[in-house]
């Protein structure tokens, strides 16, 4: 009960960056007790990749599956963090964590290059294929970053993302970890059981272990 816990997750607002041209989050009230209604009720419109989410392999790959099926193995257990510091724009290389030992399934990595989630900046640090190669040799089944993407926003191949799927990983995007010291801790994002989604919004946590 006395475990710090590290809440990694942006909050959810109107004014909540997403990918330009993809859909804002927009919760409309249908029923309040303002309005004389004798409960709250409300519907929201937005994209699934929002703040602190989950990617499901269907959205980079066609053979993929849907973040309802995915094992939530990925999304809880014994995590790492690790900071990472690059010139705006550049991917994490396999160099840039020399000095770390790989030593939890999953992997979380603090760039601080996207800094505001209510405005979006797409000079963001990404993760390169080779690091994810070399992660999945340390067995490392899920990686995240505190970036809308492990890729660059201009990157269409996604060549991250597809090694991602060709080592079976798990993907957390969006996260943040300003305040999170380097170190294992446990790690719980699990993502909403949304059948054939291709990715879910997480309310991601790390707590002490």
């Amino acid at each position: 009960m006395n475990k710090k816990v590290f809440d990694i997750s942006p909050a959810i607002t109107p004014q909540m960056a997403v990918f330009p041209g993809d859909t804002a989050f927009n919760r409309k009230k249908l029923m309040s007790f303002d309005q004389g209604h004798h409960l709250e009720l409300s519907t929201i419109n937005t994209t699934v990749h929002l703040g602190a989410h989950a990617d499901a392999p269907i959205h980079y790959h066609p053979d993929g599956v849907g973040i309802g099926e995915r094992n939530l193995n990925y999304y809880l257990g014994e995590c790492q963090v690790i900071h990472c510091h690059k010139k705006r724009g550049e991917r994490i290389l396999l160099e840039d964590i020399a000095r770390h030992k790989i030593s939890a399934q999953r992997v979380l990595f603090r760039t601080g290059s996207f800094p505001d989630p209510n405005n979006w900046n797409g000079d963001f640090n990404s993760l390169s294929p080779e690091l994810i190669d070399y992660l999945s040799s340390r067995k490392v089944i899920t990686v995240g970053i505190d970036t809308p993407s492990i890729d660059p926003a201009d990157d269409e191949e996604m060549i991250t993302h597809k090694m991602i799927f060709d080592k079976n990983m798990a993907i957390l995007e969006g996260i943040v970890l300003d305040n999170v010291p380097e170190g294992l801790y446990e790690l719980i994002a699990l993502p909403l059981k949304i059948s054939g989604a291709d990715a879910s919004p997480v309310r991601a946590i790390l707590r002490e272990l």
